[in-house]
């Protein structure tokens, strides 16, 4: 094994423990971490990539490679190995942590997703899991749709659970998973801003959407 996989191997390590001995409140309110997206993420991999830590696409997509250069970045500064771009890797990296840009996807943002996922789509299979979160997703891109993922949720009349209340049960691991999958790029939904039950909606605007595909109950379309 080469150093750089043995440096790797025991941040992964030092990783898992922090996390037990810790847990997750230390995890600061403004940072970047997996699945955070945005100019500033791409930021991060352009300061990392000139450094030789990065060796990905500056995509600005926090992803399993981005998130491995930042432990690397932190085992040679003696920064606390989290993998996480907090006040003090930031600093170190001369970068500026901003949590007002609607173009930046937090760690509250990919909760609020998990949370849409669960409500809407557990019981479904994986992709379909996925596909509700990339629907959000895609409205936040869209110009007929609110810009920032709270705002989308919280539409008036656009998902039921925001009015029956399962938008405030707790994600499982399987919902921020596939909120985190959906950020990094996965859309199994075809690009599709709707989604109906067909054994549970009777909105003729619903029936009259333009179909992409269909995923386990779900039926998705434009």
């Amino acid at each position: 094994m080469n150093t750089k996989a043995v440096k790797r191997s025991l941040a992964i390590v030092y990783l898992l423990l922090t996390v037990f001995f810790y847990g997750c409140d230390a995890v600061p309110a403004a940072a970047y971490m997996f699945g955070s997206r945005g100019d500033q993420v791409a930021e991060i991999q352009r300061r990392l990539k000139a450094w030789g830590y990065y060796f990905g696409a500056i995509d600005g997509i926090y992803g399993k490679a981005t998130e491995d250069a930042v432990i690397w970045f932190q085992i040679n500064n003696g920064i606390r190995i989290d993998g996480i771009v907090g006040a003090q890797t930031a600093e170190k990296l001369g970068v500026a942590l901003s949590s007002s840009s609607s173009k930046e996807t937090s760690s509250s943002d990919v909760y609020l997703l998990a949370k849409v996922v669960y409500g809407e789509a557990r019981g479904e299979p994986y992709a379909g899991k996925v596909a509700v979160a990339a629907v959000v997703l895609n409205r936040v891109a869209s110009s007929s749709f609110p810009n920032t993922i709270s705002k989308v949720v919280y539409q008036p009349g656009a998902f039921s659970i925001v009015y029956d209340g399962q938008i405030n049960l707790a994600p499982d691991a399987d919902a921020l998973r596939a909120a985190r999958d959906a950020m990094n790029g996965w859309d199994p939904s075809g690009g599709a801003v709707f989604y109906y039950n067909p054994a549970k909606t009777n909105s003729s605007f619903m029936w009259s959407r333009p179909v992409i595909c269909t995923i386990g109950s779900h039926v998705f379309c434009k």
